[in-house]
């Protein structure tokens, strides 16, 4: 048995496959600790099915280390590097944040000044070794850690991609500290001291951390997949050394998800629209491809390992609405998250998202999941009545508690359209040419709006859309990076760019293997970082020794720059190797929280007043998805409720079933 977890702020989903069928359920997560919250539903799961937990396959996205780099909870830690550049971290590069701000302030890094330390050592950029490093260096170095009470060191020299001996030197030494050690030209091997060295204090910063949340997770889970950032799952082993690689684990598993709904519902480009409790994440997949970086950045720090391009935005149905000081109202990104959640769960006193949406009973009702969790809309009644108080204090009139849910709405819309702007419009694609693909348990009840924003003419509303990233974790494939400058004059250097890859290659397939994956569920797909000489940044372009890569890369700069300098030489910056170890997928189409789909025609069981942007309620009808036929045909205004989510549908829009269980919704 396989189960597919995906950790929110608000609740915790679970998606498993038992035999010829698969299900759903939700638990509220547990922000101190979320491995209780999957242990408990483990448990549920092993009395429904008969199946013992230390049998259950668990394929995990996690929030714990995004959530401790945006609360700067991770371990004490230290930085080893060359010495004089100590500070690199402070230095960073000389882009501004805010170009025109004068009192702008960036992040403080991870690493105070007191715990960076330099040794004495020095590589060329060949690798030529120009200072060796002295034993009596490395001696001083373990003695003034030990004494500094540090849980966790990060080892970064320069050029250690091309001579890694003196990291290996130090990291042999630093073992008698007995604390967790990142060293750079095992998690990243790649030029850019400033990224390589981010990117290895995060790992040290959070190895502490999942260690011990992993740990207690495999008490109940021993085989455990965690999710990573780029798509695929990696051991619970490679997750506690390398929990870098996971600090996009829960909304990736969505994007995996919905790419495979779109392939198999037909449609070739999308964009992921997933919300949730707390925040909404987008990312935008062109030819069914997830487009991938190594220029991310995390809690304003940059993080260079292969990671999905998404963007997140602070706006979730658990989003806080209030008057700010100057009298505007604002929504998120603060969150109620699981306690006490919005109002009408019964524990909060603040109006939320989900409270404005209930207030304004596009619910269909007051209930979620199914009519397991009751809503009290007395509170938030109540939560939308002082919100209103106190904007109507700030704008010198009346403010109904109803205007204030529409406000609510429409500002959390414009947060939302923003980041779907940004990886669409702002990255040079026309959305219009895109289908939106809505899943989270927020997201259809202001996908549509969205998509009108954008002019985008279609939405898709995968079955169970609330635990989508449950069901991409589930059916995830297990993924491996790996990586290496190398700075190659194209024209010259294909063999040994060959060599390279085959060298990747072959570690990669001897780790596949240790996870049980044979040569013939294993796949490599090559890909380098190229640049005319003299550029300072890359772009990927897919490896075929045997094609034209430099027509290859002009084509590329040409789509992305809107010109191409083909007199220019093309250099091979990195080579980078993606390798999957190949999953049995499930098949079966996934049926309801409590039954598979049944025929039946598209028949509200009821109709409710809806308030949109007017001030008259709308009768709109109310369908039960259980009950939808394939190619049934919605009248609209509708609502259609469903286990883990509601989809709302305005007037000026079409839905109908498709032979899959999707709602394809036309504007």
């Amino acid at each position: 048995m396989r189960v597919g977890v995906d950790t929110g702020g608000t609740f915790t989903d679970f998606a498993y496959a038992d035999g010829n069928s698969s299900h759903i359920f939700k638990l509220p997560s547990t922000p101190a600790d979320p491995s209780r919250a999957i242990s408990e539903g483990l448990r549920l799961i092993a009395e429904r099915t008969g199946a013992r937990t230390a049998e259950i396959e668990v394929v995990h996205g996690t929030t714990v280390g995004t959530n401790a780099l945006l609360e700067r909870r991770g371990a004490k830690t230290a930085l080893v590097t060359t010495a004089g550049f100590e500070d690199v971290l402070e230095i960073g590069r000389q882009t501004r944040p805010a170009l025109y701000d004068l009192n702008v302030e960036r992040e403080a890094p991870l690493v105070p000044k007191s715990l960076r330390f330099g040794v004495r050592e020095r590589v060329a950029a060949s690798g030529e070794v120009l200072e060796e490093l002295q034993d009596e260096e490395m001696h001083a170095l373990v003695e003034t850690l030990r004494e500094s009470g540090i849980e966790s060191v990060a080892v970064s020299l320069l050029f250690s991609f091309a001579h890694p001996e003196h990291e290996r030197r130090i990291k042999r030494a630093l073992a008698a500290l007995n604390v967790t050690l990142s060293v750079s030209h095992e998690i990243l091997p790649e030029y850019r001291e400033y990224e390589r060295t981010s990117t290895v204090c995060i790992n040290a910063y959070l190895q502490p951390l999942m260690s011990g949340y992993l740990k207690r997770l495999q008490r109940s889970a021993p085989r455990l997949r965690v999710m990573q950032s780029s798509g695929g799952g990696i051991s619970a082993g490679v997750a506690v050394s390398e929990p870098v690689r996971t600090i996009l684990s829960g909304p990736a598993a969505g994007v995996v998800g919905a790419l495979e709904v779109a392939r198999r519902a037909g449609f070739d480009n999308i964009i992921t629209f997933d919300m949730g409790g707390t925040s909404t994440d987008v990312a935008l997949c062109a030819n069914n491809r997830i487009n991938l970086t190594n220029e991310g950045t995390v809690a304003g720090l940059p993080v260079a390992v292969s990671a999905m391009d998404i963007h997140t935005v602070g706006a979730g149905g658990g989003s806080i609405a209030r008057v700010d000081a100057g009298g505007s109202l604002r929504v998120g990104p603060e969150s109620a998250g699981a306690l006490p959640g919005p109002a009408c769960y019964g524990r909060g006193e603040l109006a939320t998202v989900t409270d404005a949406n209930l207030f304004l009973n596009r619910f269909g009702g007051e209930s979620l999941l199914g009519g397991d969790f009751r809503l009290d809309a007395g509170r938030s009644r109540t939560a939308l009545e002082r919100l209103a108080k106190e904007m109507s204090a700030a704008a010198g009139r009346r403010v109904t508690a109803r205007e204030a849910a529409i406000g609510v709405v429409r500002i959390v819309n414009a947060n939302m359209e923003r980041a779907l702007r940004r990886v669409s419009t702002e990255r040079g694609h026309d959305p219009r040419a895109f289908t939106l693909v809505s899943f989270g348990g927020a997201g259809g009840l202001h996908a549509v709006e969205l998509a009108r924003s954008l002019r985008i003419g279609r939405v898709v509303v995968p079955q169970l859309p609330g635990a989508l990233s449950a069901f991409g974790a589930l059916e995830s494939d297990v993924v491996r990076d790996s990586s290496r400058t190398v700075m190659l004059d194209v024209r010259t250097a294909k063999e040994k760019i060959a060599r390279a890859f085959e060298e990747l290659e072959r570690a990669a397939r001897v780790a596949l293997k240790r996870e049980g994956f044979a040569d013939d569920k294993q796949r490599h797909e090559r890909s380098v970082a190229a640049r005319y000489r003299g550029q300072s940044f890359e772009l990927e372009i897919d490896w075929k020794a045997s094609g034209d890569l430099t027509a290859a890369f002009h084509e590329a700069h040409q789509a992305r720059y809107s010109y191409a300098q083909k007199e220019n030489t093309v250099e091979i910056v990195n080579v980078r190797l993606r390798s999957t170890g190949v999953v049995e997928k499930f098949r079966s189409r996934p049926p309801s929280k409590r039954s598979s789909l049944k025929a039946a025609k598209a028949t509200a069981h009821m109709s409710a007043g809806v308030y949109f942007a007017n001030k008259k309620a709308e009768w709109v009808a109310i369908y039960n998805r259980d009950q939808l036929a394939a190619g049934a045909r919605l009248a609209s205004p509708c609502i259609v409720t469903e286990y883990s989510s509601t989809t709302l549908v305005p007037a000026d829009a079409r839905a109908r079933a498709d032979e899959r269980g999707n709602l394809i919704i036309e504007l």
